[in-house]
């Protein structure tokens, strides 16, 4: 829609133009973002997006983005980057602070972002090139980030009402971010790429890369005193398995995954009718780069095939078990010989764990880890996600200062970000129709379009003009459709663009003295007189305002 009504052009994969009425509608979000961040303490800056590269390595981060970040060299062959995020480089001007009395702080920017996306999509939702608002606060403490998360997550909120959605609050991966916490705000819509689990009750809500659920019991038997070796002939699936008899239920076989995490090979435990979540694997090892093992690097490390496996007396490798498989006995799995399984198995006796994690991509209807009433899965579209960084980057930068016993103390950090494309595309994601988009009045490009008919007449045209100028001083932010063209393109377009009111005027009103004016929205159109009009529409204009 954004592309049909003449917001945006794709330059090339990734990367989008914004047209005139894309900016207006950009700068209103804007605005907003800078009313809020304001009204909480927050300073503006506006730093460089391009950065050498010897603050991300620095803070290690050179290493860990990997592909996303865009890398290049100068003239002089030094390595610099185009700024995925700022945390690095606000460190730097932090770095100037000396005492205790000099924080807490808080600063933000809004800065073009650049990231090399693997799969950028959804028009302006995933782009490679980009706008966000991006904010850091700066304590002595804990105490002080806590209370300075709090601050900006109900500005966050305040910030997602005046743009006309509803954003929930999940629970979320802080990825390559680190820290402790951090909490997406999703906007439920059928076309999001995030999908989160959430308590019907209100008790829980999480995106799927965090999420966890409650697991129903299960009572094992002691099994025999060692694993038995049996033979599976063209097994190499858990249904298979299943389907092979001899009670080896999907629950009590455990489904054995090799990936390699950062060049090393691991082992990957789950429960045999569970899924693997990549990204809770990648944050759990704190790995930069996870991914499956092919196949010929399984046959060399394990001796057999992908459905033959298993890690039944293996010291020599690295082994994450998922959590739903702690203190489990008599289990099957894989004798990492071809054709043959091992039944029997105790987790504890028989296998080597080196770490235990909650890994398990959680499925709609498991119960609430808070209350147990079964988990819905929605889609949604991520609008902001905020952090609790904590010290690391403080402690990689080198940002400290003198604490109340003159002695030096490392500052913690928060980040927070909201990309205003992002933001731009989502509003349009949940306000529109088959006839186009519907813009609240706080981000619409106009918030009134006049459409003047029988432009050729000289009564319709001054009295549009007219009119244009009355609700131009009275602060209405209003446009005049004078162009030659028929009554039904002008009426498709204002649609089509979403304009939250349009007047019309033309000939047979002005015979009445009057002009219609019709709601986006509703649809609900009426007569009103043509002297009163600019009062009548200022009021209502005003009164959608927040």
């Amino acid at each position: 829609m954004l592309m049909r009504a003449g917001f945006i052009r794709q330059l090339m994969s990734g990367v989008y133009s914004l047209l005139p009425l894309a900016v207006r509608s950009r700068a209103k979000i804007a605005a907003i973002i800078r009313e809020e961040m304001d009204a909480i303490g927050c300073q503006e800056f506006l730093l460089p997006a391009i950065h050498p590269a010897e603050v991300w390595q620095k803070s290690g981060r050179w290493d860990t983005m990997g592909d996303e970040m865009f890398r290049l060299k100068d003239r002089r062959q030094a390595d610099l980057v185009l700024g995925m995020t700022h945390e690095e480089v606000f460190s730097l001007i932090a770095g100037e602070l000396d005492s205790y009395k000099e924080l807490p702080q808080a600063w933000y920017q809004i800065q073009t972002k650049f990231r090399d996306e693997p799969r950028p999509r959804s028009g302006v939702l995933r782009t490679r090139e980009f706008t966000m608002k991006d904010a850091y606060t700066f304590d002595i403490d804990d105490a002080g980030l806590d209370a300075a998360f709090e601050l900006q997550r109900q500005a966050y909120t305040k910030i997602f009402d005046r743009l006309g959605f509803d954003a929930v609050q999940v629970e979320a991966s802080s990825g390559a971010m680190g820290g402790t916490e951090s909490v997406e705000f999703i906007v439920p819509a059928a076309s999001g790429e995030d999908i989160i689990a959430r308590c019907p009750n209100g008790d829980y809500s999480a995106n799927l890369e965090k999420a966890t659920s409650g697991l129903e019991p299960l009572a094992d038997e002691p099994g025999p005193e060692a694993p038995q070796r049996f033979e599976t002939p063209g097994v190499r699936t858990i249904d298979a398995l299943v389907a092979f008899g001899d009670g080896h239920p999907s629950d009590r076989q455990i489904k054995t995954l090799v990936y390699v995490l950062d060049g090393e090979p691991a082992l990957v435990l789950l429960r045999g009718d569970h899924q693997l979540q990549e990204q809770k694997l990648a944050d759990a090892t704190k790995s930069i780069e996870a991914r499956p093992a092919a196949e010929d690097e399984v046959v060399g490390l394990l001796g057999a095939h992908p459905g033959s496996l298993g890690a039944v007396g293996l010291s020599d490798v690295r082994i994450v078990v998922d959590e739903a498989l702690r203190g489990r006995s008599d289990m099957t799995t894989g004798a990492n010989e071809d054709d043959f399984h091992l039944s029997g198995v105790s987790l504890e006796r028989d296998i080597e764990v080196g770490e235990w994690h909650d890994l398990r991509a959680v499925e709609e209807g498991q119960p609430c880890p808070n209350c147990g009433s079964p988990l819905a899965l929605m889609r949604g579209i991520e609008a902001g996600h905020i952090f609790k960084l904590g010290r690391k980057f403080a402690e990689s930068i080198g940002v400290s200062v003198l604490d109340e016993e003159g002695k030096s103390q490392v500052v913690t950090m928060g980040s927070y970000g909201i990309g205003l494309e992002r933001a731009m595309a989502a509003v349009v994601e949940v306000n529109h129709d088959d006839k186009g988009i519907i813009w609240p009045v706080t981000v619409a490009p106009y918030e009134v379009v006049i459409t003047v008919l029988s432009v050729d007449q000289e009564g319709p045209l001054a009295a549009g003009e007219h009119l244009y100028q009355e609700l131009r001083s009275a602060g209405v932010d209003v446009i005049l459709d004078d162009r030659a063209e028929r009554p039904g393109v002008k009426f498709t377009d204002a649609e089509l663009i979403g304009f939250p009111i349009r007047i019309t005027i033309g000939p047979k009103g002005l015979d009445k003295s009057v002009a219609e004016v019709q709601e986006r929205r509703s649809g609900e159109s009426e007569e009103i007189a043509i002297d009163t009009v600019a009062k009548a529409v200022s009021e209502r204009i005003v009164a959608q305002r927040r």
